[in-house]
């Protein structure tokens, strides 16, 4: 199996900074695995890898596609292991790097589907959704998947149907699906390094984030995405810090209100990351200062038989 490097952790934690120093010191490209760094015009609230960062190493997967497309860990895969060809082939090492643990995972692993989805069941699900909207179906998602449901946003009617559709054809909540996952057979040889560092001292950097971002002008760029043509109920547009400046554009919230939501729903997010990846098998973990100490794990990986 060809090998890859993957470097994972919460948001806010400096998995971009890791991954370009590995790349400098590995001939390395970077291939994001970030669900919302995929999209163009959206940069500030995704913290995107800036013009000075990719300069220092190539990336893939980033700045790629229109915020109106819908796109998947089944499509991020795909996609991952074409550039992860490419980058072979030019004699350099692949480095994986994100927080969607659901995109690392059907890379890693693949994601398989016990039954294929019932086109009756969507049709049904999108008509519900057309004549009485997304938070009817998300109470109708609590309701059998709660968990389901608290990871999910009441507008975000893509995937609320996708999970209502995974339940109602097999009796199974996606949230457990995704939980109990069956490890197969990889299909590369990772070595997978999980960033970490003390609670407290993330959720500190996650609010100076914030501000940082605020500072950059997020209010403005959520702005520019609705004056280019894109609705705030987009599922792109729900994400966090995207949904939270929309609901000031709105007049929901007072722009001090959504900043501190902001800073609250990131360090929940961050909590949940950190959940995640706990449970994944196979990760070396390592504090965003011990660049030294993986280094040498990953030149032992990269020589080793």
């Amino acid at each position: 199996m060809k090998k890859i490097i993957t470097i994972c952790g919460p948001t806010g934690i400096g998995k971009t900074g890791f991954a370009i120093f590995l790349a400098k010191a590995f001939n390395g490209e970077i291939i994001g695995a970030d669900s919302m760094q995929i999209y163009k015009y959206m940069d500030i609230g995704t913290a995107k890898p800036d013009a000075s960062e990719r300069a220092q190493a190539r990336h893939h997967l980033v700045d790629f596609l229109d915020p109106a497309q819908d796109f998947d860990a089944g499509q991020y895969a795909q996609l991952a292991d074409r550039a992860i060809d490419a980058i072979g082939q030019n004699n350099r090492i692949p480095i994986v790097a994100g927080g969607t643990g659901l995109y690392i995972r059907s890379l890693l692993y693949g994601l398989f589907r016990s039954q294929p989805v019932c086109p009756a069941t969507l049709a049904e699900l999108t008509e519900t959704l057309e004549k009485k909207g997304s938070p009817y179906l998300h109470g109708r998602l609590a309701s059998c998947d709660p968990f389901a449901a608290q990871r999910i946003h009441p507008h975000d009617g893509f995937r609320i149907i996708r999970a209502l559709e995974v339940f109602l054809n097999t009796g199974t909540p996606i949230s457990r699906k995704q939980t109990q996952q069956p490890f197969t057979r990889p299909r590369y040889r990772s070595l997978t390094l999980g960033l970490y560092m003390d609670r407290q001292d993330l959720y500190d950097r996650i609010d100076q984030r914030v501000d940082m971002m605020m500072a950059q002008g997020l209010l403005s760029e959520v702005q520019n995405l609705v004056n280019k043509g894109y609705p705030l109920n987009l599922k792109s547009m729900q994400s966090i810090g995207y949904r939270h400046m929309g609901q000031v554009l709105d007049q929901d919230l007072d722009l001090d209100t959504a900043v501190s939501l902001l800073k609250r729903d990131t360090r929940r997010y961050a909590k949940r990351q950190f959940t995640w990846f706990r449970k994944e098998p196979g990760i070396v973990w390592v504090t965003p200062s011990q660049t030294d100490h993986a280094a040498a794990q990953v030149k032992e990986f990269l020589t080793s038989s």
